[in-house]
């Protein structure tokens, strides 16, 4: 077989396909918006879980946040973590081989309990988190919001000029 065989039925066009980067943007869904098409994989009310991530934002702890929002602490912990707070995990890493082993049905609760040294609330809590994902497309608000909140904090606006930052620029 030769070479003009191989190419025997090949075409060859002039027109190329055009191709494009599909950009998808939804900067404008706030955080509200997305609480409520999520709320059915909450462990709260949207409502709720919009005055928890608020309340927490702003420095309160974990019982605040829950008191200003009417739900139970533990609620609270499992709506931060499920909205993209991963610190909340009340287990060290040793504790969490642990919940692994008796979530794979290696170990009993009582012993399970005993390994690692907490009471039934967080161990509860812990298993809660290791059983349940983050849910992404909320985290990913979350992170918007708190990167657009930082850089609204900033002492220097975006809109001041190295200029007018600097008065003594002979001096440099």
């Amino acid at each position: 077989m030769g070479l003009s065989d191989i190419a025997a039925g090949i075409e060859s066009t002039t027109k190329q396909q055009t191709r494009q980067v599909t950009t998808i943007d939804d900067t404008d869904i706030s955080l509200r918006e997305r609480l409520d098409e999520h709320e059915s994989e909450l462990p709260c009310t949207a409502a709720a879980a919009a005055t928890v991530l608020e309340a927490y934002d702003t420095g309160t702890g974990i019982e605040a946040a829950a008191m200003a929002a009417g739900v139970a602490p533990v609620t609270a912990a499992k709506t931060l973590y499920r909205c993209g707070n991963p610190g909340i995990m009340p287990l060290t890493p040793g504790g969490r081989q642990v919940l692994s082993d008796w979530l794979a049905g290696q170990l009993s609760r009582v012993d399970a309990l005993a390994l690692t040294q907490t009471d039934e609330s967080t161990f509860a809590l812990a298993a809660y988190i290791e059983t349940h994902g983050i849910i992404e497309p909320i985290a990913d608000v979350v992170r918007r919001d708190v990167t657009n909140s930082l850089r609204e904090d900033t002492s220097i606006s975006n809109s001041q000029t190295f200029t007018e930052l600097t008065p003594n620029r002979a001096d440099l």
